[in-house]
């Protein structure tokens, strides 16, 4: 069999869009390794996917990360580097004829692939999600001699590929034109995958059964929830009593309802799907919650305006900082409360499927990327409130799949424009519609009509619409790796 080697210098439960490349390539018939950290459990699809083999780099040992920064660094750079040539060199069966590695991180990414080029007979494709550099400028500032010095490394060992797959337009524009790169050049937006989608009443009250420990565990957030008893009624969902009907959760967990409902009377539900890091202010969104429970607490905004849930997934270096911010404000409010939750990553899909309205806090680095929250929340029919940056018009079209903000005040007004009326807002009604017609209608060409269109980016023009990744990754990334392309080269 053909193979390729998918390499994340990072958690590969963590790296979906790495994840799909994988799957899309085992499907295509390629003996698939991937290599990367051990932590989070990768997608059941892929582990299911026959030809993949998982290859799992050995960690810095704990103890290093009590060095000062500028020390731990450069070993772990050397760490890195050595693990990385031992298992590309030596454990990885045979010479892979492609390599695709994520970007970032650049260093030392972009540097052992470019050996590795030299060494062995493979064909390197890069997928620039990011770049390297912006990133570390967000904790050392864009005049440091290191972030300058970065820039330069990945400048120069980027620069030559066999391809080079970019998340946005503005990436690939940005980067042809500055780094003169060398190779095929596609643009390949980030898609989810095909069983993202919008949840039935039975989906959603499946799911919030199995998280009634979640939400049950906090006092304060039970007594601010409508009643239920699980597995009868959730939050959001009611069960219509059946006689001899058995339905059965998950867990096998017996229950004599069936086809259940969603509540008239429900709390509305906004999810925040974060890596918690510095380029993602929580503040902002804590400021437009007061404001919403202002507004929402004031003579006749009650009548007019649900009690919101905002669930926020995901695990980094600032969720202690910001969750205990919350806790201390949240007390006063009558009509917002959040929580946090890690979910597995079949029951992510699901929380963003039972959703109405999702929020997208991602300021990027570079300007270059877009969020792939965005597009899993896409995935799952439910419109976003996001943050606005430069590219971001190439995912999002104002008033038609989502609302832009860029201040606390405008976030604020966007949540109570779209909830007035909760649940038959007419606003947040014409958001959702956009994906019932486009999931309902798929277009053969979305993905290229999409990819490429200016009128579209612009949000402008034909229609928007939407397709999955395998179809997007069909159509642009399969073509330049099948046989009779590589014989033409």
């Amino acid at each position: 069999m053909r193979s390729v080697v998918v390499f994340v210098l990072g958690d590969v439960g963590r790296s979906p869009r790495m994840m799909y490349h994988a799957e899309s390539f085992a499907n295509d018939g390629f003996e698939t390794y991937i290599v990367g950290y051990h932590g989070s459990k990768p997608t059941p699809a892929l582990l299911s996917t026959p030809h993949v083999q998982f290859f799992y780099l050995h960690q810095l040992p704990q103890f290093f990360s009590r060095l000062p920064f500028m020390i731990v660094t450069p070993i772990k750079i050397i760490h890195q580097v050595l693990a990385v040539f031992i298992t590309l060199l030596f454990t990885v069966p045979n010479t892979p004829e492609f390599i695709i590695a994520q970007n970032p991180p650049s260093i030392p990414t972009l540097m052992v692939m470019w050996v590795i080029s030299y060494v062995r007979p493979t064909k390197v494709i890069i997928d620039w999600h990011n770049l390297g550099y912006t990133i570390l400028a967000l904790k050392l500032g864009e005049t440091h001699l290191m972030v300058r010095l970065a820039k330069l490394i990945e400048k120069y060992f980027g620069r030559i590929a066999y391809a080079h797959l970019f998340v946005t337009n503005a990436m690939q524009d940005f980067l042809v034109t500055r780094w003169n790169l060398r190779g095929l050049k596609i643009v390949l937006h980030d898609r989810p995958p095909s069983h993202f989608h919008r949840c039935s009443p039975s989906e959603t009250h499946e799911l919030f059964c199995r998280l009634d420990p979640n939400l049950t565990s906090c006092s304060s957030l039970r007594s601010f929830l409508p009643e239920f008893e699980v597995p009868y009624s959730t939050p959001f969902t009611m069960g219509v009593p059946t006689a001899p009907s058995i339905w059965s959760l998950r867990d096998g967990t017996p229950s004599s309802v069936h086809f259940p409902t969603l509540r008239a009377e429900r709390t509305a539900l906004l999810v925040s799907s974060t890596s918690w890091t510095a380029d993602e202010d929580f503040g902002l969104l804590l400021e437009a919650l007061d404001i919403y429970n202002r507004v929402a607490s004031a003579k006749g905004g009650e009548k007019t305006l649900p009690r919101i849930l905002v669930m926020i997934t995901g695990k980094g270096p600032l969720k202690d900082m910001y969750m205990g911010k919350i806790q201390r404000t949240q007390h006063a409010w009558d009509f917002v409360r959040c929580t946090s939750t890690w979910l597995d990553t079949a029951d992510y899909p699901l929380l963003l499927g039972s959703a109405d309205i999702g929020i997208c806090l991602h300021s990027s680095s570079s300007a270059l990327d877009l969020p792939m929250k965005i597009v899993d929340m896409f995935g799952c029919g439910l419109p976003v409130c996001a943050l606005d940056f430069a590219c971001l018009q190439e995912l999002v079209r104002p008033g038609w799949n989502g609302l832009i903000f860029g201040s606390s005040e405008e976030l604020a007004g966007h949540l109570i424009s779209l909830l007035r009326g909760f649940p038959r807002s007419p606003t947040l009604e014409t958001l959702k519609s956009a994906f019932v017609k486009t999931l309902e209608s798929p277009s053969p060409s979305s993905a290229h009509s999409f990819s490429s269109s200016t009128d579209v980016c612009q949000g402008v023009g034909s229609k928007w619409e939407w397709t999955s990744w395998a179809d997007n990754w069909n159509e642009f990334v399969q073509p330049i790796v099948s046989e009779s392309h590589i014989s033409q080269q």
